[in-house]
């Protein structure tokens, strides 16, 4: 598996479409720091576009992965080599290749402007973390979706299907429930509707913080009690690792099976 994953690797990261990921974001970076060399507010800002763009750019670049190398996959099918292994090691190769651009890009420029200098050096890594978890879930969900899907339009149009339910869709649903059922004790529900989208629990993380809970809305003195405390902090670490783990052992247990 180590070698295929370096192979995978190595073999996106001579990409032209890596490069172009990594001066997306160094670009990116630069010039919101240009622009407001309030590295704080830059930071809020940033979240905003890591928490829809992140998953968005993993799904698209992985599901395309996936089929453009069916061909090369098939033929390490043929080889001694565990089926589990050659699916895993691909899928990890393409999360670290994506998750190196996104921290190398976003580093550099926040490092230039004195990040190591400010008080607000956690939420910066807290960030990259969380866009690092998302990559790494978005990335297997997508992975997924390939492995159960021989048609590669089919593939791709569920792939995008699921980010844009669990970018867009989920929260309408969500804030929609929240609205009709105003007069009921929603605490337990809103928690739980949290949980069940990795997006909405990464952004609430971000927002807890940076101390501006206050944009939460309804919910937010919930999501403060909970979320805001040391325990609620590893509880949410933990269920973003849980999204992690749960596609990873589905691709170990679809790939053992997978016929082409």
């Amino acid at each position: 598996m180590l070698k295929i994953l370096k192979y995978s690797f190595f073999d996106l990261m001579r990409s032209r479409w890596s490069y172009f990921y990594l001066f997306f974001y160094l670009a990116l970076g630069f010039v919101l720091l240009f622009l407001n060399r309030d590295i704080g507010k830059a930071i809020i800002t940033l979240m905003n576009v890591i928490i829809v763009l992140v998953p968005l750019i993993s799904t698209i670049f992985c599901i395309m992965y996936y089929y453009d190398s069916k061909e090369f996959t098939e033929l390490l099918l043929a080889l001694p080599i565990r089926r589990s292994s050659i699916f895993i090691g691909q899928y990890l190769g393409v999360a670290l290749s994506l998750s190196m651009s996104l921290l190398i890009g976003l580093g550099i420029p926040f490092i230039c402007y004195g990040l190591f200098e400010s008080d607000i050096i956690f939420e910066f890594l807290l960030l990259l973390g969380i866009g690092a978890f998302l990559t790494f879930i978005f990335s297997a969900l997508a992975y997924n979706i390939g492995l159960r899907n021989e048609n590669k339009i089919k593939g791709f149009g569920f792939a995008i299907l699921l980010w844009l339910f669990l970018a867009v869709v989920y929260d309408g649903i969500f804030l929609s429930i929240l609205l009709v059922f105003g007069d009921y004790p929603l605490e337990n529900i809103s928690l739980i509707g949290t949980i069940l989208n990795p997006i909405d629990l990464s952004r609430i993380l971000i927002l807890l913080k940076l101390d501006i809970s206050a944009l939460l809305g309804y919910t937010g003195a919930v999501f403060k009690k909970f979320f805001g405390s040391g325990l609620g902090s590893l509880l949410s670490f933990a269920l973003l690792a849980l999204w992690t783990v749960l596609p990873i052992l589905l691709i170990y247990r679809t790939g053992k099976k997978k016929n082409f």
